[in-house]
């Protein structure tokens, strides 16, 4: 093998290597507590962050979060938040709560598309 292969090959992983590892970089959370008035109604976020996506509908009723709906996740492996992340942040009223074990990036990104959502459902 010619040292311009065994270069080329190393190059190769490098470049494997560095794109897994950066992919699963944690997501910043966004989320805070809601201490604003909210307007009623449905509104929608997203998040990117890492290898997951998500898109989620929040209804907001009389100054609180009542239902969230999950439209979206395009996730690797942390499909279980999905069913977990949406009740904590509707029993705490917030979306900065505790994320699922094995499923860490999937729960924040959640979160941080539920925080886009209620942010538009700030009155001025």
């Amino acid at each position: 093998m010619s040292r311009k292969s065994l270069f080329v090959g190393f190059i190769i992983q490098f470049i494997i290597i560095f794109v897994l590892f950066s992919s699963c970089a944690t997501t910043p959370k966004i989320g805070q507590p809601i201490n604003r008035q909210l307007k009623d109604g449905v509104y929608e976020g997203s998040y990117t962050g890492g290898p997951n996506k998500v898109f989620v509908k929040v209804t907001i009723e009389d100054n609180k979060i009542i239902e969230i709906q999950i439209i979206e996740h395009w996730a690797l492996k942390g499909q279980k938040a999905d069913l977990i992340i949406p009740g904590r942040i509707l029993e705490n009223q917030r979306t900065d709560v505790d994320v699922v074990s094995g499923a860490t990036n999937s729960s924040i990104v959640i979160m941080n598309a539920v925080q886009r959502a209620v942010e538009k459902a700030y009155q001025n």
